[in-house]
């Protein structure tokens, strides 16, 4: 049976079609950093602490300490094989699958049709409404400043050109009906128009969708230049989907959400109001961040004040840990559709490939696949990492290889680094140039060159073969035979 997924539970039910991509467990466990530190075990990798284990399964929690009728999901985009069956496409080839539906965007719509996620009401006015009894959202963390959202798809519409977009962003549980929402300055979409609603003195209604179709939660993670403001990147995942995307009128503020959630929070950003984001905890810590290393408090979040909590029957909460290969899905596969397409129409055909490498959090570093069929191609590859860094601004490091290496094989691009690359020749360095300030080696104290938090240098490393030593760098050829004749149960 054929699932098509327009949601998280029929993503969820072709993953259990699939061997090996989904477990559940009916043992309780304590949102507060246990089930995160389960998961650990079970399939996080990313740049997780070791040991932890790699695009292993997705995982259902169907018993949460202190809800009695919630689940929590976590890991189900924590692998390129899991992201390329709900795409329909091959695990090489989703980064270029949503380059294409970027070009080709299909607007959300509004409908009237029962939204799912409206089912159960839970009013702010409510004198028992509680956020934390409400939404059975983790910690990652022993020291996390409080329980967190990772996977809300914040929604909300610009004050003057009535553009709505979604992106994600960490919000953490800071009262019964407040939440703490890191917008950082310049950065994404939503920061601006909360911004925009400060300077005209006015809340920016916002809504929270979690437990959404995965195609959504990646779609989201689109920056500029690929969607700049005004961009909704709804719209990419309509694209992706053939159909738009269901949007629902909240009940409580004057925006939509996104009709097939589990839950949905439905609040106000407070006009320049800021909150010190571990004021319950006083650890110091926010979370885990996709670097690896635990993110510091902010004192400068915004605050959101909440009016609604909505969700289907029976909900299932999605989350996800930091430095997960979760994040390394969510942010990597858009990066390497805007880093591909940037290419594309400057070097058209010159470079075959993109793959953001988990060891950067799907951020820091890209390997590109490169192809020279005449001379005039040499020096190509290298103006293709320039565009590169056009491309994705938080690119730290770009790794450049031929044709002939597999850039989802870690061994073989290291193969390349170690044949085809001379450090005193083939490494190009960027000094001074604004890269990412989760970096923790991007501030002065690591370096007297590094002249504010958050610049970093550029580094390319060029392990593709001059083109006119190509003949003499080709590798071993084996002889092609189709192994299932000796093994037929082979995949």
């Amino acid at each position: 049976m054929e699932y098509k997924v327009n949601d998280l539970r029929s993503a969820l039910e072709l993953l259990k079609t699939m061997p090996g991509q989904l477990v559940e467990t009916d043992v309780e466990v304590d949102p507060a950093a246990e089930l995160s530190g389960v998961y650990r075990h079970v399939g996080a990798g990313g740049t997780v602490m070791r040991p932890t284990k790699v695009n292993g399964p997705a995982m259902i929690f169907n018993k949460i300490k202190g809800f009695d009728d919630a689940r929590v999901a976590i890991g189900v985009v924590g692998s390129r094989k899991r992201v390329a069956a709900m795409f329909g496409c091959e695990m090489t080839e989703v980064g270029k699958l949503l380059c294409e539906c970027a070009k080709n965007p299909i607007e959300p719509i509004v409908t009237n049709d029962p939204a799912p996620a409206q089912v159960v009401i839970h009013l702010a006015t409510d004198p028992d409404f509680d956020l934390h009894k409400l939404v059975p959202a983790p910690t990652n963390t022993p020291v996390d400043a409080g329980p967190y959202i990772t996977l809300g798809m914040c929604y909300a519409t610009h004050p003057d050109t009535g553009r709505s977009d979604v992106t994600i962003h960490r919000m953490c549980i800071q009262g019964k009906d407040e939440l703490s929402i890191f917008l950082q300055p310049g950065s994404r979409h939503i920061g601006a128009m909360a911004e925009r609603a400060t300077e005209l003195g006015r809340p920016l209604p916002i809504s929270v969708s979690i437990g959404v179709d995965p195609a959504i939660e990646i779609t989201a993670c689109f920056e500029p230049p690929t969607t700049p403001l005004g961009f909704d990147e709804l719209s990419i995942a309509g694209e992706l989907r053939k159909e738009p995307v269901k949007l629902h009128k909240c009940l409580t503020i004057e925006e939509n959400f996104i009709a097939n959630a589990e839950y949905v929070i439905e609040g106000e950003i407070q006009p320049g109001v800021k909150v010190v984001e571990d004021q319950n905890s006083h650890t110091g810590y926010a979370m885990p961040e996709f670097p690896g290393y635990n993110g510091a408090a902010s004192h400068e979040c915004w605050l959101i004040k909440v009016k609604a909590v909505t969700h289907r029957k029976h909900p299932i909460m999605q989350t996800c840990i930091g430095p997960s290969e979760e994040h390394v899905s969510m942010a990597g596969i858009p990066t390497e559709a805007s880093i591909f397409g940037m290419i594309e129409k400057a070097l058209p055909g010159k470079v075959t490939n993109v793959y953001a490498h988990p060891s950067g959090g799907g951020k820091y570093m890209a390997i590109l696949q490169c192809k020279k069929t005449v001379h005039t191609d040499e020096g190509k590859q290298r103006q293709a990492a320039l565009l590169a860094f056009s491309a994705f601004p938080e690119l730290k490091n770009v790794i450049l290889v031929d044709e002939d290496v597999d850039i989802f094989d870690t061994n073989d691009v290291l193969w390349a680094m170690n044949t085809r690359f001379q450090g005193d020749r083939d490494i190009i360095t960027i000094p001074g140039v604004r890269c990412h300030p989760l970096d923790p080696s991007s501030s002065p104290d690591y370096s007297p060159s590094i002249l504010d938090r958050g610049i970093s240098c550029k580094t390319i490393f060029d392990c593709t073969v001059p083109f006119h030593l190509k003949e003499k760098f080709k590798r071993a050829q084996f002889m092609e035979v189709d192994p299932k004749k000796w093994l037929p149960d082979m995949e």
